[in-house]
């Protein structure tokens, strides 16, 4: 039997979405142009597909997961139409929407990340964003399935499998990282990698988007003695879960009952550990009553002063972690209607679809923190989901992304 192309829901206007101006907001065409410029592949005579179109339909592809390439394009193309004076969008072929995918690439898409993807929580409106003066954010990694593709399978490899008589899983996966604003869900970075990439190779890169006056906080994937001193090198302070069996002597016993202590490199002498060593605390807690909980936490943090971070309120803090989970269920889940696996073919386009997708993700979080502002709301009281089918459904009609040949339609009309 012959597939059905899968089609858009008569209510989505993704033109509509994009020229009222929240991904434009969020990511504005004049940035999408200098990046594209800066990385040669602008489109630099009018095109049915300019190139900053083609930037804004990768993050389009996460909104409507269940669409077709050519149904996703076709409402992009509403907005160039309009732009135009063109009374039907012009139809484009699935082959010419990957060849400019491809021309584009994944760097573009990354960079947009870097410049777009910026803390959105003010200490006046959400001071539960902050701790002690410090932004919250956190770190962690997940994996996401990969169409089974011979480049995607060389590129970032399968899961293990006992039932499989292949030996591994049906697909292959990639290995992400991303650094999240813990209130506002918000993704302040993000990095892609193989499967059996190392958690800390991908969260290295991610250090660059700390900054001073951020709370850093990790699992315990994290607690090595170079991890800590690179990452307590961006001026950020740090509150990080660390392995109960570490040994850590007590120097200086706190009245609140945690410890100054001091970690060191592994593979030196004694007398370049002692040089070397950094100065932490540490903290150990229980949570009594809850049947899932471990019998004992352990945290290193660099707020050595407990009277300005007293161990139970860090304690508490530090749960505020798991926020990185619930970011990656909006991704997974809500985001992408649980549609397990990505859609592209090559690694590169992966790459590229993956960074679209961050992005994607940003723009509902920063349409969500508008309405968090305006009503003097916690983040947290307000649906995700229901400001992902906001995006897809009642944005009204007006403007389009030409290419750069066009300066005079180059701004947003609304």
């Amino acid at each position: 039997m012959a597939r059905t192309k899968a089609a858009l829901g008569s209510g989505a206007r993704l033109s509509d979405f994009l020229s009222a101006s929240l991904l434009a907001r969020v990511v504005p065409p004049e940035t999408v142009h200098a990046v594209l410029d800066e990385h040669g592949c602008n489109t630099r005579r009018v095109r049915s597909f300019p190139a900053v179109a083609g930037v804004y339909y990768c993050m389009a592809l996460s909104l409507y997961p269940e669409a077709a390439y050519e149904e996703v394009f076709a409402v992009v193309a509403q907005g160039l139409a309009w732009a135009s004076g063109a009374a039907e969008p012009t139809l484009v072929r699935k082959s010419s929407i990957s060849a400019l995918r491809s021309r584009i690439g994944a760097a573009p898409l990354s960079e947009l990340v870097r410049r777009c993807c910026i803390p959105l929580a003010q200490q006046r409106t959400h001071p539960q964003a902050f701790y002690a003066g410090r932004r919250l954010v956190a770190i962690d990694g997940s994996c996401f399935e990969l169409p089974d593709e011979a480049d995607n399978a060389a590129t970032f490899g399968y899961p293990g499998s006992r039932t499989s008589l292949a030996g591994h899983a049906g697909y292959p996966q990639a290995r992400c990282a991303i650094l999240v604003e813990c209130a506002t869900h918000a993704i302040l970075g993000a990095n892609l990698g193989p499967y059996r990439s190392g958690e800390w190779e991908l969260c290295a890169p991610l250090l660059a988007r700390l900054a001073p006056g951020m709370l850093c906080m990790a699992d315990r994937g994290f607690n090595g003695f170079e991890h800590w001193r690179q990452a307590q090198a961006t001026g950020a302070d740090l509150l990080w879960r660390c392995s109960d069996t570490r040994q850590l002597p007590v120097q200086t016993l706190l009245e609140d009952g945690s410890y100054l202590s001091v970690i060191s490199p592994a593979g030196v002498s004694r007398a370049q550990a002692r040089e070397q060593a950094v100065a932490v605390r540490v903290i150990e807690y229980a949570m009594p009553g809850d049947g899932e909980a471990q019998p004992r936490y352990r945290l290193l943090t660099t707020l050595l002063d407990a009277s300005v971070a007293p161990a139970m309120e860090l304690a508490a803090l530090y749960h505020q972690r798991w926020e990185i989970e619930a970011v990656f269920d909006e991704l997974k889940t809500h985001l992408r209607q649980s549609r397990r696996v990505l859609r592209s073919k090559t690694p590169e386009l992966v790459r590229q679809e993956f960074y679209g997708w961050i992005l994607a993700h940003y723009a509902v979080r920063w349409l969500l923190h508008q309405g968090a502002i305006g009503h003097r709301l916690p983040h947290a009281e307000l649906s995700f989901k229901g400001h992902v089918e906001l995006l897809r459904r009642t944005q009204p009609r007006s403007g389009a992304f030409p290419p750069r040949a066009a300066p005079a339609q180059a701004s947003l009309v609304s």
